[in-house]
């Protein structure tokens, strides 16, 4: 897996299908209620056909301790069961702001047990010191930076391309 940290403006119309796994080596930071819920520099990248990235973090740099594993799950085609996690800090409820895979598929078993954040559902996510915007849309869950270029799918009316 080539380590993407250096990487110039990417076209996501690039990202193959099935998605890549690459490592990314900047720091990532996940905010919410006051807190660092999660901030690591062994990050994976999801790279999809026509999404920004998602972004994976280890378990061990994660504060498991304001996750809270709720009902529901989702099927990725590529990656499998996906479960979701409330993030509760003190009063602050975030619904759902965080998911993973206990049993990905093998071609994704890298992601085993990481977590992924929506950006829209806690307070701020960060990459390498750049401030994230989340990705449209409420299903998919891709960070967008100043290297990434779209269109984007999540928006509404971009389900059919």
């Amino acid at each position: 897996m080539a380590d993407f940290a250096d990487c110039e403006v990417e076209s996501v119309w690039d990202y193959p299908r099935p998605p890549a796994v690459l490592p990314d080596t900047r720091p990532v930071r996940v905010e919410c209620g006051g807190h660092v819920v999660a901030e690591t520099r062994h990050a994976v990248r999801v790279l999809e056909t026509s999404h920004p990235p998602t972004f994976y973090i280890p378990p061990e740099d994660v504060r498991s301790d304001l996750l809270f594993l709720t009902e529901g799950r989702t099927w990725c085609e590529w990656k499998g069961s996906a479960r979701y996690w409330d993030v509760i800090v003190g009063d602050v409820v975030r619904s759902r702001a965080a998911w993973s895979y206990a049993n990905p598929e093998p071609a994704y078993s890298v992601l085993r047990d990481y977590f992924a954040f929506y950006a829209s559902r806690v307070d701020r996510c960060l990459v390498g010191g750049e401030e994230v915007q989340a990705q449209e849309g409420d299903f998919y869950g891709g960070w967008v930076t100043k290297e990434v270029r779209g269109p984007f799918k999540g928006a509404p009316g971009t389900r059919g391309w």
